[in-house]
């Protein structure tokens, strides 16, 4: 990787939102999934919030019919901040005002069709140009955890400031045959040097337990080989499968981050977000923890 390479520094992030969320329907029949609330927020929030942290500048939204919300949510409700005014609701103002994104740092592009994670990505090339980008799954929550200062992205950036290149973050699952996981050649400390990654191995046969939980940071190159990629699992185009292509020629290195992932695009795997985040909420997570005892205890009656 040349010196060059390393110090490009990542100011864009690509989320793929034009997924119709069919896991956790009924409640992805109106709603995009990622406006799904996660205790106080939607869940897209705080995926913008741990990109914000991580110095990204301009977030492109991929999305898809039916998802004009995420763009609304994005841009200023006058009426609303107008009402909380004449109301003199001002620490409702502020909040609002602390969610907002800078004028110009978000642009949005359809993918019309849906083929897959990796032609998403591949809608956001002339945004992106030739520089690299992070890929954040919306439907992916991270964590960092206890006494861990940074969020996923931003320990992914601190490893990217020493070796460049492409980065996954990873996390250590007991069901590997589950998910796309790495094979490692080499480790230091946190970060791990790949040989490959394999895409739900058979049982027993798993190079690793460590998979790949949904924060990229990619090289501009992989646009070639989005627009030539055939059709792969699930006949959709798959961002793995050009993955897999550029390690042939680049270096591919995982963070195995200190912290913990949520998949908010599965029933249960949401409802251990809303706990999970309103139990981190600094200004809530008493009540909550009450209130989430309470209810355990009156289930077992």
């Amino acid at each position: 990787m040349s010196a060059e390479m390393k110090a490009r520094r990542v100011r864009k992030a690509v989320l793929p939102v034009a997924g119709l969320g069919t896991r956790v329907l009924p409640a992805t029949k109106a709603i995009p999934k990622e406006m799904l609330p996660v205790f106080d927020r939607p869940a897209i929030q705080y995926v913008v919030d741990e990109a914000l942290a991580a110095g990204i500048e301009h977030f492109i939204f991929v999305t898809g019919r039916n998802k004009n919300a995420i763009e609304d949510y994005f841009d200023r409700a006058y009426e609303l901040e107008d009402t909380l005014r004449q109301k003199n609701k001002t620490a409702l103002l502020a909040e609002l005002d602390s969610f907002a994104l800078p004028p110009g740092a978000t642009s949005f592009v359809r993918q019309q069709a849906p083929l897959g994670l990796g032609h998403a990505v591949w809608c956001a090339r002339d945004i992106v140009g030739d520089e690299p980008f992070a890929v954040l799954l919306p439907d992916m929550l991270t964590m960092a955890a206890p006494g861990c200062p940074k969020s996923c992205l931003e320990q992914m950036m601190e490893h990217y400031g020493y070796v460049g290149g492409n980065l996954i973050a990873v996390e250590p699952t007991d069901a590997p045959w589950n998910y796309g996981v790495i094979a490692p050649e080499s480790h230091e400390g946190r970060r791990i040097k790949m040989a490959g990654m394999v895409e739900k191995p058979p049982k027993g046969t798993e190079p690793s337990n460590l998979f790949i939980t949904g924060r990229y940071i990619l090289q501009p190159e992989i646009f070639a080989l989005l627009e030539s990629q055939g059709k792969g699992a699930g006949g959709e185009i798959q961002l793995t499968d050009s993955m897999v292509r550029l390690m042939q020629t680049q270096d591919f290195h995982a963070v195995a981050y200190d912290g913990r992932s949520y998949d908010c695009g599965d029933k249960i795997g949401y409802l251990n977000a809303v706990a999970a985040f309103s139990l981190a909420n600094p200004e809530h997570r008493e009540a909550a923890a009450q209130t989430l005892s309470a209810a355990l205890e009156k289930a077992r009656r």
